[in-house]
């Protein structure tokens, strides 16, 4: 059993902040990238960024200079931090990973279960 739990999602103003956090577990071996993503009422899923094992990372270009990610690889754990909020920063944000499994030793693609960040006035 796997399991990615994310938090720190809420209500913020506009230019406040706020810190997602991610934690993976269960029976994984492995972690390689992880990555956040969110979804807009009537919007497609997008990716806001993502982190590889050896740290390289990759913004969407409407999060950078605003958001940064980072993960801590002996906690199995991922973080968004959101600084500068906008409205349109508004959606469900989703925690993603590729895992190792011990099942098959396969790797598995996995999303949690989301966490919502509204920014309003």
């Amino acid at each position: 059993q796997v399991q990615l739990v994310e938090s720190g999602g809420g209500l913020v103003q506009p230019g406040g902040s706020l810190r997602l956090s991610c934690a993976a577990s269960g029976s994984i071996l492995q972690i390689n990238t992880m990555a956040w993503y969110r979804q807009a009422p009537g919007k497609q899923r997008e990716l806001v960024a993502s982190i590889t094992r050896g740290g390289s990372t990759n913004y969407a270009d409407s999060v950078k200079g605003r958001i940064t990610i980072s993960r801590d690889n002996a906690k199995n754990t991922l973080s968004l931090q959101m600084n500068s909020l906008k409205p349109e920063d508004t959606a469900v944000y989703y925690c993603n990973a590729d895992l190792l499994i011990p099942v098959g030793l396969r790797w598995i693609n996995y999303w949690g279960q989301g966490t919502q960040v509204t920014v309003s006035s």
